[in-house]
């Protein structure tokens, strides 16, 4: 490096003497967290004046190390702008009387919201302008909107700040006023009643938790207490079965569920319990007219089956296999119309949805490619034939259709433009297994331009996730261009902890089998290398939240294998954010990880992989961490700490930089286009971090 090279920070240590069930550890960077965190994700202007001092200078630091990157973002920024519509809107929903969509405008950042009367005779009517709503805001994201039964009020719930705490507002849509006495320190979550006489809503409590369902009239009035929840390793929410039959309490968390109902005919009725709580039982319950459908992992369904159960008498005791368990054939979800069930299904990481008529007769759409996403949104009104789902694949861009359950025939209603031009044939798309250390095979997605060649010398970006049963669709994103189109190779491993091969997937990687996910997705890396899609120390791997754990667990493991890293978010600092029940994750997580307050072997295994903990003297590749001040999920000091880790234990002089957004949360920043130039700032530090970009610092 030149004389100029601008200079870390320098983290000040405070020892900090931890023991728990008999194991001693130190940290030395626990004052980055702030005492105060639960007010400080409300006010960010409250955070410890050390604190804030030091993740200034990190992104200063960062700033001055990546200037010559600055053209390239712009280039990059632009090109992704330029492959969205800027005038554009969704394909409308019909409800009753009216279409309700979705619409930008040109230079928008944020949507408006809106509604036409059915067949198109009469005025669009204007609900929510989303941009005026974030009018001289830093941050501001509308998380759920929803109309009342009755089509005479529209809500919608704002986060102001990225911290993920809620106010929820109602409108008068005959008169267009905003009522008064809004909805605070909630989820986001909300319903009306069927009736459109009542809102219910999910609390959020000091702790960031959701603990409390609430009622009052629709225009405001006294708040009263539907239900609470005593377990804090549980989430909840409010919504409505699918013919307004039930107002519908979730209760679960990883492995474990229970509903709650509530008659529409009585709303403020107390609810009943559908089934209770079991231990490794999950359920969702939804209403068909006559009788009641749950997609449910009882009875060793490991991927999941569908029962019935009589309205009256919807206990276990009463359910009846309707679409019986086979295992690999992961049922992912459920969505019912008057005649006709559709589900989705995953098998080998693709998807297909199945729609079965009351008399049990089946058919299945489904698409013969190599990797592709099916997505099944139903529909919006109950007494209809008519669903509506979503095709794409990592070249294809997203057609929208409208399909008949009855005659089987399909409208496509949209299809995605590309404004500054797309060409599916200039692509390649290739689904290629990856052996596992185990045997399994790892599917893996590749997307490339049809010229690149496959011999080793294409830089290649690995993406990966393999948490919480979530899985990696195949699907199209247009900002992967920007390193597709310079020549790059984009990966997606579905690695297990996600549910891409079926929910048994997920469960060969939590717990005591986590380091499945991290060796996995080192088995994808070395597949692509000897498959001639990339060469060790030239590739980068990019992961988020939970898949930021996923990155720290790599680059301990293998640091040879990548050119860079980027830890979106990253979850790291895994033993101390597992041992604090204050943060809002801890106790629901504990299925997934393990418990380290109670449980030694828990303990030993989470400190053998957690990310910050195993840090050690090495040659480690070009880092870049990321995180939001205003995070609530993965708390900012989570990938300041470990940058303050590594930095000082890297052998290799490669650069290791932190990015924080101060006035964002946990998904960066709320704009469509300033979100924009935080994916433009990464991809460049891919490249950068392959050219070496801090040797010309």
């Amino acid at each position: 490096m030149s004389q100029g090279t601008p200079v870390p920070p320098v983290a000040k240590k405070i020892p900090v003497r931890i023991e728990q069930l008999g194991r001693v550890r130190t940290d030395d960077y626990q004052w980055m967290k702030d005492d105060n965190w639960q007010a400080v994700l409300r006010d960010p202007t409250l955070i410890k004046a050390d604190v804030k001092e030091h993740l200034e200078a990190e992104n200063a630091y960062r700033e001055a190390m990546m200037v010559s990157t600055l053209p390239l973002q712009a280039a990059m920024f632009e090109e992704m702008k330029g492959r969205i519509k800027e005038a554009d809107s969704s394909v409308p929903s019909p409800d009753g009387p009216w279409e309700y969509y979705v619409e930008y405008r040109t230079g928008d950042q944020h949507p408006r919201y809106m509604r036409k009367p059915r067949g198109g005779a009469g005025e669009a009517q204007l609900l929510l302008d989303a941009n005026a709503l974030a009018a001289g805001k830093a941050y501001s994201e509308v998380s759920q909107t929803g109309h009342s039964p009755d089509h005479a009020l529209f809500a919608y719930s704002e986060d102001a700040q990225g911290s993920e705490v809620h106010q929820i507002f109602v409108r008068d849509l005959a008169t267009g006023e905003v009522l008064p006495d809004p909805i605070g320190s909630a989820t986001g979550n909300f319903t009306f009643s069927p009736d459109s006489q009542w809102m219910f809503w999910t609390n959020r409590d000091d702790n960031g938790r959701p603990d409390k369902i609430f009622r009052r009239p629709v225009r405001g009035g006294e708040a009263t207490l539907v239900y609470e929840e005593t377990d804090d390793g549980m989430f909840i929410g409010v919504g409505r079965t699918a013919d307004d039959a039930f107002i519908l309490i979730s209760v679960g968390n990883q492995e474990t569920s229970e509903a709650r109902v509530i008659p529409a005919a009585t709303p403020t009725a107390t609810p009943v319990v559908l089934e209770p709580r079991h231990g490794g039982r999950l359920y969702e319950a939804d209403h068909w007219g006559d009788r009641w459908i749950i997609r449910t992992n009882a009875d060793d369904s490991i991927d999941f089956k569908i029962v019935e159960a009589p309205t009256a008498t919807p206990g276990k005791a009463h359910w009846t296999d309707l679409v019986p368990h086979t295992p690999g054939r992961y049922i992912e979800g459920v969505g019912l119309v008057k005649d006709y069930i559709g589900r989705q299904e995953r098998a080998d990481a693709n998807t297909k949805i199945v729609i079965r008529d009351r008399a049990g007769a089946e058919h299945e759409i489904a698409v013969d490619e190599p990797a592709y996403s099916l997505s099944l949104s139903g529909a919006s009104e109950f007494d209809t034939t008519v669903m509506r789902y979503g095709y794409n694949s990592p070249s294809t861009p997203t057609s929208t259709y409208d399909y008949d359950l009855a005659t089987r025939e399909r409208t496509l209603r949209k299809v995605q433009e590309v404004p500054s031009g797309h060409d599916a044939a200039d692509y390649v798309v290739e689904r290629l297994n990856a052996p596992a250390p185990d045997g399994e095979l790892v599917p893996v997605t590749v997307l490339r331009r049809r010229s690149t060649p496959v011999d080793g010398s294409a830089p290649l970006l690995l993406y990966g996730y393999g948490s919480y049963g979530i899985p990696m669709a195949a699907s199209f994103s247009t900002n992967r261009l920007s390193l597709v189109d310079r020549g790059w190779i984009y990966a997606i491993a579905h690695i297990r902890g996600g549910s891409d091969k079926g929910w048994g997937w997920f469960l060969d990687a939590r717990r005591f089998t986590k380091k499945n996910t991290f060796t996995d997705f080192i088995a994808a890396a070395e597949h692509l290398i000897s498959s001639g899609h990339g060469k060790a120390g030239h590739i980068v791997a990019q992961g988020g939240s939970a898949g930021g754990l996923l990155m720290g667990a790599v680059n301990n493991m293998r640091p040879d294998l990548w050119a860079g890293i980027i830890g979106q978010v990253p979850f790291v600092d895994v033993i101390n954010t597992m041992s604090d029940t204050s943060l809002p994750l801890t106790p629901p997580e504990w299925p997934e990880w393990g418990n380290p307050i109670e449980d030694p072997e828990a303990y030993d295994y989470m400190m053998s992989y957690s990310p910050y903990d195993q840090v050690a003297p090495m040659a480690y590749p070009a880092v870049l961490a990321t995180g939001g001040l205003s995070d609530p999920r993965v708390t900012y000091w989570e990938p300041e700490k470990w940058v303050a880790r590594l930095r000082p234990a890297t052998t290799s002089g490669k650069p290791i930089l932190l990015k924080i957004n101060m006035e964002a949360g946990h998904g960066g920043a709320s704009g469509r286009f300033d979100y924009l130039k935080e994916v433009a700032h990464d991809f460049a530090f891919a490249v950068w971090a392959i050219d070496k970009g801090w040797e010309r610092v």
